[in-house]
């Protein structure tokens, strides 16, 4: 690997990271999927960054089981579209922006579902 795509896998990382902190305290915002981002980044390029990550106390468990088995399961599936379809109504119906900014949010949004029920479905964990 490059030390160019390192340097850019590992500031990626820490970006999702930081993400994934805020998600902590701010309703909506989802933690665990940036913490899935950021192992990904961190797998190859800093074992030592990839361990804290799936280690956490707080969410590293959820990082591993999906990191090793590529499955999400029910709870979070229904926790994850709950939370990114609430939030995608309030901002369509508060903020005072273009319809096609409306429609852009609503198109990410059934993206982002049909990632989500994309994996197969595990055990609660």
């Amino acid at each position: 690997m490059t030390g160019f795509k390192k340097i850019l896998l590992i500031s990626l990382g820490l970006s999702f990271v930081t993400l994934g902190i805020i998600g902590v305290f701010i309703p909506g915002l989802p933690t665990t999927i940036f913490m899935i981002l950021a192992a990904y980044c961190f797998l190859r390029t800093s074992p030592k960054l990839y361990n804290w990550v799936i280690e956490n106390k707080i969410f590293g468990h959820k990082v591993k089981h999906f990191m090793e088995t590529k499955t999400i399961p029910l709870r979070g599936k229904i926790h994850s579209i709950s939370a990114m379809w609430i939030m995608v109504l309030i901002s369509v119906f508060l903020l005072k922006v273009s319809l096609l900014i409306k429609l852009i949010i609503v198109g990410f949004a059934v993206i982002g579902t049909i990632v989500i029920l994309s994996f197969p479905t595990a055990e609660d964990i």
